[in-house]
């Protein structure tokens, strides 16, 4: 059965596309056209607008395209969704706005009060894979997933929670990093160790843990948070099975894989990242203390 069946609305979120166009002129209006009311000089670079413009164009293919609308009858698109928007997304947005405007966000005084707390590298750490790990509980996800205000005030937790995380590994600030070196790997691989149980559980499951992917009438109640109501009254929709050949308890198996696949290969690339500047500082490090001992051998001659 096709995806258009839902309608335009539910298929490409008209909402969210006006809400990602209002941010992206708002980023541009404060980091070119307002810049100098902050009596900055420096010039938005080219990579910031890139990484910034890519996640928001990220975030509606994960909250606004079909994607999402997929990701509420298929649990192996829910999954790849939710690494996109808690692996991917974070870092690109927060390596895309400038040090200055996160200077000024970060002078707020709820901001400065809050946030040293909240982003501590462990507790951000533990949050972030708790918050993660209880939302996949199968009792609770099917709750959550019956009350819309519910599921975005999670959601949107979830989400910041990803970005108190991700503080520790994406230095917004250069002077101020949370994390040197080779603590920066080792906290990267410790949030690796640290999801896969949840992975592991649904990957292993011998049977299809989630009501809202496996009976009708649970997940038309859970398609009414992307889908209209009044659109889903006029139609007679058994279950997610029309749309899908894969049974439910395969579906969520290849839901754990995206889910580590993914995982694993962003974690990768941020490794490599840091452990080549790592690499790069110290052997910086050790030609100029080289070259000072040199200088030095030098002096001494002539002496």
């Amino acid at each position: 059965m096709p995806l258009s069946i839902f309608g335009f609305q539910a298929l490409w979120s008209p909402v969210m596309i006006g809400l990602v166009v209002c941010i992206a002129i708002l980023y541009f209006l404060i980091t070119v056209k307002w810049r100098s009311d902050f009596k900055v000089s420096e010039p938005l670079k080219r990579k910031e607008a890139v990484y910034f413009l890519t996640s928001l164009v990220l975030l509606y293919i994960v909250k606004g395209s079909p994607i999402d609308l997929m990701a509420h009858i298929m649990f192996s698109v829910h999954m790849t969704q939710m690494a996109l928007l808690l692996l991917l997304v974070p870092p690109l947005l927060m390596k895309g706005i400038p040090w200055w405007v996160w200077k000024v966000v970060l002078e707020l005084p709820v901001i400065r009060k809050v946030l040293p707390f909240v982003t501590k590298p462990l507790l951000a750490l533990i949050v972030f894979t708790g918050l993660f790990s209880f939302y996949h509980i199968p009792l609770i996800f099917d709750y959550i997933k019956m009350n819309e205000v519910l599921h975005g005030t999670y959601t949107f937790l979830l989400f910041l929670s990803a970005i108190f995380m991700w503080w520790s590994i994406v230095d917004v600030i250069e002077s101020e990093k949370k994390l040197h070196g080779l603590k920066k790997i080792g906290f990267i691989i410790a949030s690796a160790v640290l999801i896969t149980p949840a992975c592991a559980l649904i990957i292993f499951s011998g049977h299809a843990m989630y009501a809202t992917y496996t009976n009708g009438d649970v997940w038309l109640k859970a398609m009414e948070l992307c889908v209209p109501a009044s659109t889903l009254a006029g139609l007679s929709l058994s279950g997610p099975e029309l749309f899908s050949n894969m049974a439910p308890v395969e579906d969520q198996q290849l839901g754990g894989i995206i889910m580590k696949v993914i995982q694993e290969i962003i974690y990768a690339a941020f490794l490599f990242s840091i452990f080549f500047k790592w690499f790069k500082n110290e052997q910086d490090n050790a030609d100029e203390i080289t070259q000072k001992a040199l200088d030095d051998l030098k002096l001494q001659a002539k002496l």
